[in-house]
């Protein structure tokens, strides 16, 4: 899953991954890339994950362009194929986007993105997504600058992320952030909050519209 403007090694970014799914205990050695695909896709994750909810919960048209921002292996990417007219599938670990190219429908392309920089195209997309990816980001207003440019006027982000507190799923409760952190943040970066969903166990679920 990318980690963008992340100020680790990829090492490191891994053993977070892990921890986040619940599925490894916090631990400074982390799992290789195998085992970090296997926590990814694990079947259990759709018990609190719920992507279908997710997915239907966004209310994708035929037309929309979305940007799945640290898709690791497309767990939603590849959801969102079926809904949006075309997804981009962004992460900085190429083998992760091989696997999530891997048997995607032909609208799903995947981006090789540099650390600080999606890399996509100005004006482009309807909505980006970020699934347990924001409170891994450093320096979260200069990257929400570079969204605000690949974002069509009336874009959206959705956010969905980890509740701050300790949950049988997820990183410890200091590595996360608060949902009213990331709706100050965001709205500061020119995204008005417009709701919420209450679907998911554990994580809050946010939508904002990039401001005219």
């Amino acid at each position: 899953m990318m980690r963008p403007i992340l100020r680790v090694s990829n090492a490191l970014i891994l053993a977070f991954a892990a921890v986040a799914l619940g599925q490894v205990p916090h631990q400074h050695h982390p799992p290789s890339s195998a085992e970090y695909v296997k926590v990814l896709e694990d079947p259990s994750r759709d018990e609190w994950q719920k992507p279908r909810e997710v997915v239907m919960a966004l209310d994708l048209k035929p037309a929309d362009t979305v940007a799945d921002i640290g898709a690791g292996t497309g767990y939603f990417a590849r959801r969102f194929a079926h809904h949006a007219g075309k997804v981009y599938a962004v992460d900085i670990d190429d083998k992760l986007l091989a696997l999530a190219r891997a048997n995607a429908p032909a609208n799903l392309e995947t981006v090789l993105a540099a650390p600080d920089d999606p890399r996509l195209p100005d004006q482009s997309i309807d909505m980006v997504f970020f699934c347990d990816v924001l409170h891994h980001i450093e320096n979260r207003p200069a990257y929400y600058a570079k969204l605000a440019k690949v974002l069509k006027p009336g874009g959206r982000i959705v956010v969905v992320d980890f509740f701050k507190k300790e949950l049988p799923v997820g990183p410890p409760a200091s590595m996360k952030l608060a949902d009213q952190e990331v709706i100050a943040e965001l709205g500061k970066a020119g995204f008005a909050f417009s709701k919420r969903m209450d679907i998911l166990p554990y994580q809050y679920f946010l939508f904002f519209e990039k401001r005219k």
